[in-house]
């Protein structure tokens, strides 16, 4: 069953279109005031939002400093280790070619440091003698080269082979006395 509408008389119409008139003279009205109320208080809040702005950009910029510096600190702490790391491994490698350098030279038989230094100690030692044996000897008078002795003592001795050589020499050459040639 259908419900039929009654017709609605004109001033009903006439009260309905009277009360959305009204209504929406007060929406606009309630627009324009919120408008109005907006541009009174816009700069106000706009100044508010602006201040709240550089408290987060002070507050943002120190977090990220300290952010920024733990990071620093961090790549620091992390630069000494490996640096630590390449020391020890500097040293290692320096120590295994000292080794072999040593083992190489000592199958050649090239004398230690220490063999050196001992032997040094033992040449000191001996001169250190040898000048007290100097000291407590009688002194004896110069003597002669042995070399420029036996090059004096040599020279005569050829000057008189020599002489004699010659000696003999000359009495042969000599006619005797009483030969075919006279």
């Amino acid at each position: 069953m259908e419900k039929k509408l009654k017709p609605q008389t004109i001033d009903e119409d006439a009260q309905l279109t009277d009360t959305v008139r009204s209504s929406a003279h007060q929406v606009w009205q309630a627009g324009l005031g919120a408008f109005a109320k907006a541009q009174q208080e816009g700069s106000r809040v706009f100044n508010k939002l602006l201040e709240e702005g550089n408290e987060l950009q002070k507050r943002t910029r120190s977090m990220a400093g300290d952010k920024a510096d733990n990071v620093a600190d961090a790549a620091a702490d992390v630069a000494d280790l490996v640096a630590r790391q390449a020391a020890g491994s500097w040293d290692k490698m320096e120590q295994v070619f000292e080794d072999r350098v040593t083992r190489a030279l000592a199958t050649m038989g090239v004398p230690t440091r220490q063999e050196v230094d001992a032997l040094a100690l033992k040449v000191e030692q001996l001169s250190k003698q040898l000048d007290a044996l100097r000291a407590t000897a009688p002194k004896a008078a110069p003597k002669a080269a042995p070399g420029k002795a036996a090059a004096k003592a040599a020279k005569p001795a050829v000057k008189t082979a020599a002489a004699r050589a010659r000696k003999p020499a000359l009495k042969k050459a000599a006619a005797p006395k009483g030969g075919k040639g006279e």
